[in-house]
């Protein structure tokens, strides 16, 4: 029996949840299941569903909310999203029109928990939701695990991490599973982004759009750092959007009251040179394939990210903080950093660009562990298997 799945994606092809959707779809044996994807944004993901003949439609911005550190600004954020849901009636009424059609209706994103609630009322389909990210332990985050948990059959969630992030927040949901998200080598062999010199520099990617949790901006704290050791010879190559928002620290804040972005700050501090600004790019694996190494800075020293295991698929040693070590483990597949400061962060660039040997010793683990964890038939084969309920 064909298993009829609708799959809910916010992003539409600008991050990570979007891409790892993708890829399980783009892995699903389409004789023993038929998925149809609705986007909350236009963007180039449709294009990569219509090359695999996969019906993608653009319905507009879905109602969400995820929870925040701050007190003050979940609050907002919750009536955002109320404000949404009443905003979205045509959106949600296709929604609820279409669970006829479908055996699961899959959702991408925690943030999808009003949705998910409102349509648990109206109907009996069997609802699977993804929980990629960790909130911080506070009333707004329990209350959105105990949304979730009322709302969904199955939550899957990307790593161990997850798991028990949520589960300590009072997540009981009736199943659960933890499936790594999928990384591989491409179908076809990327070539460098044009925009990437070749000029002898070592060159440091970094795949992520900005905020202030993924601590991108400490790669400009690291940048001073290499300089302070009379090293001019690292350039940073940043893939995405480095607009800074929200309630930001410091000359951070200054900057992002202004409209300003990452490259202001880099100025700012006298490192502009040290840096390539790409803005949003459709096929980040043209980006690792222009660097040498991956960096991952992030303030939640989660070293898991989607950043990571391409860079790690693609041949690219990941420098991150944390203490997860599964995918980047230090002086096996990258550096993995207990904690973060520039100067380490720096000397361990710095450790990788001095060492080309030991550069191709962790490239070939890296591949090696990206392959026998995050496979693509077998990873598609675990969601699948969540979706027949048999997972």
């Amino acid at each position: 029996m064909v298993v009829r799945v609708l799959c809910l994606d916010i992003e539409g092809g600008y991050g990570g949840s979007s891409r790892s959707l993708f890829e399980s779809i783009r892995h699903l044996d389409r004789e023993v299941v038929s998925p149809e994807v609705w986007c909350g944004c236009k963007g180039p993901i449709q294009i990569r569903y219509e090359a695999l003949g996969i019906s993608c439609r653009v319905i507009g911005p879905l109602p969400r909310y995820s929870a925040l550190p701050r007190p003050s600004r979940n609050l907002l954020a919750l009536a955002r999203g109320q404000a949404a849901m009443r905003h979205a009636r045509s959106q949600l009424s296709d929604l609820e029109g279409a669970t006829r059609r479908f055996d699961v209706i899959h959702y991408n994103h925690e943030s999808l928990c009003l949705v998910a609630a409102r349509l648990r009322r109206r109907s009996r389909v069997r609802q699977v939701m993804h929980l990629r990210t960790n909130v911080a332990n506070s009333l707004f985050a329990r209350w959105q695990a105990r949304t979730i948990a009322g709302a969904v059959d199955h939550v899957v969630f990307i790593t161990e991490n997850e798991r028990d992030s949520w589960q300590a927040l009072g997540l009981r949901s009736p199943a659960c599973s933890v499936i790594y998200n999928i990384a591989g080598a491409s179908e076809a062999p990327a070539v460098p982004h044009p925009a990437i010199p070749d000029d002898g520099r070592f060159r440091v990617a970094c795949i992520s759009n900005y905020a202030w949790v993924r601590g991108v901006d400490r790669l400009v704290d690291v940048a001073v750092a290499l300089r302070e050791r009379g090293r001019r010879d690292v350039l940073f190559v940043l893939a995405g959007d480095m607009r800074l928002r929200g309630s930001l620290p410091g000359e951070l804040g200054s900057l992002a009251r202004r409209g300003a972005t990452l490259a202001d700050y880099a100025a700012a501090r006298g490192v502009a040179d040290a840096f390539l600004f790409l803005g949003h790019v459709g096929e980040p694996e043209r980006v690792l394939r222009g660097c040498h190494i991956n960096a991952r800075p992030s303030r939640e020293n989660n070293p898991w990210g989607r950043d990571s295991l391409e860079s790690l698929a693609a041949g690219l040693p990941v420098v991150a903080t944390g203490s997860y070590d599964r995918f980047v483990e230090d002086g096996v597949t990258g550096c993995l950093l207990p904690a973060y400061d520039a100067d380490s962060f720096a000397a361990a660039v710095l450790r990788l660009a001095d060492d080309p040997a030991l550069r191709t010793r962790l490239a070939t683990a890296a591949r090696a562990r990206i392959a026998s964890l995050c496979d693509g038939p077998q990873r598609a084969a675990d969601l699948l298997a969540v979706w027949r309920g048999t997972g």
